[in-house]
Order: structure tokens, then sequence, then C-alpha cells
């Protein structure tokens, strides 16, 4: 099995969902509180480890590593990588993470205050 932490459209209602319906969802989950969450252009959004990080909503998916690197990672826009997510009930998890090159992340907006993706889709009208 491969935990894929998705906490983004890929989630369940979420525009990209049926790419990754086809694989058992194992549940509901949360990061432990290490990372920050960034929207990139209100479109998707990026954790990045942090000494004042939050938890951050998410689903877990049990999604074959060979779909991961050959299907999922190539889709995905260029701000992001694959990383290990630490989970706060101390397990992990691969996810998307913004790219640790990209250096800065003040040109992104964090949006860790929210708690996930959905309450901040909330926030701007579209759920």
């Amino acid at each position: 099995m491969t935990a894929l932490f998705v906490n983004c459209a890929a989630m369940r209602g979420g525009v990209l969902h049926g790419n990754i319906a086809p694989y058992p969802f194992l549940g509901e989950a949360r990061t432990a509180p290490r990372y920050r969450f960034y929207s990139v252009r209100d479109e998707f959004a990026g954790l990045h480890p942090a000494d004042d990080g939050v938890t951050i909503s998410g689903e877990l998916y049990d999604v074959p590593l060979e779909v991961i690197g050959e299907r999922f990672m190539p889709a995905e826009p260029p701000e992001f990588e694959l990383g290990v997510i630490a989970l706060a009930d101390a397990g992990a998890a691969l996810g998307v993470v913004l790219r640790s090159t990209r250096g800065e992340t003040g040109r992104y907006r964090d949006i860790s205050g929210w708690g996930g993706w959905r309450s901040y889709e909330r926030s701007l009208g579209r759920r």
C-alpha cells in the first residue's frame, strides 16, 4: 500500500477527484503541525514545511506507487513535487509539496489559517 495524502482539488467533491476516485479511499486525515499551506493562483494549494506550521485537513488514498510517479506527478503544476507528509496520527504518507527550489513562499498566499482547501474555497464563495 502507498498512502497518498491529497489536500486540494483531488479531494472528494473537487474538480480533479475523478483522477483519484478509482483508488481506495482510506479516510480523512490531518497533517502534523509542521506545514504552512499556500494557494497557487487560487487553483491549487501546496504544503511547505515550517517551524510555525499548523495542521491541514486532507484525505488519504491507496494509490500504487507507479501510478503516482508515472501518471499523477507529470500532471502536477511545475510549482509542486512529491514529498513525505507527516500526519497528525504520527504516520506518514506521500503528498504534493511546494518545490523547495522555488525559494521564497512570499509570492504565494498563505492560507494556513483556513486549515484546509475546502474552508479556503468557501471563503472565496466557491462552495
